[in-house]
């Protein structure tokens, strides 16, 4: 019996560690989606196809039809005036049109549902990691840490361009 229970308990170490794997793949899964959705919203039409490839322009990418550019890529550009949120990848569009419609200042966590994705920690986590790179480039505000608004200077501007 006292055998058993000891093989019990190795067992069940081991399937608690294969959950916690699983649980990383499956986020480590949903980043690399996130991201390669990135990557295709903003690629601009490939050039055609030659048999050399300007040095250190593009890098083509094991994912079919995606290319990206090595140096210099800016996935959220800095808001300049007239410039809409069409720039922007589509997660950050989302993020702009809720805050845009809050009646004051929201925090991570309540944005997270509004763009449709599960209320855990790490999509809060990675939402207002969102949130902190538009306040970055000037798309939003952040007056009190975790509290984020429309910026200012981007207030006036009409509903087109948020």
């Amino acid at each position: 019996m006292e055998e058993l229970e000891a093989e019990l308990a190795s067992v069940s170490v081991r399937l608690e560690r294969s959950r916690k794997d699983l649980e990383r793949l499956r986020i480590t899964r949903e980043t690399v989606t996130e991201v390669l959705a990135e990557m295709t919203s903003e690629a601009p039409a490939a050039p055609p196809v030659t048999d050399q490839a300007p040095a250190g322009d593009t890098v083509g990418s094991a994912y079919a039809g995606v290319s990206r550019q090595v140096i210099g890529v800016l996935t959220v550009p800095n808001w300049q005036p007239g410039m809409g949120s069409e720039v922007l990848p589509s997660v950050y569009r989302d993020i702009l049109e809720v805050v845009a419609d809050a009646p004051g200042p929201v925090r991570a966590k309540q944005i997270v549902p509004r763009i449709g994705l599960p209320a855990e920690t790490g999509k809060i986590e990675g939402t207002r990691s969102k949130l902190k790179r538009l306040v970055e480039r000037g798309w939003l505000d952040e007056d009190t840490p975790g509290l984020f608004t429309v910026a200012r200077r981007r207030a006036g501007a009409s509903p087109d361009s948020r």
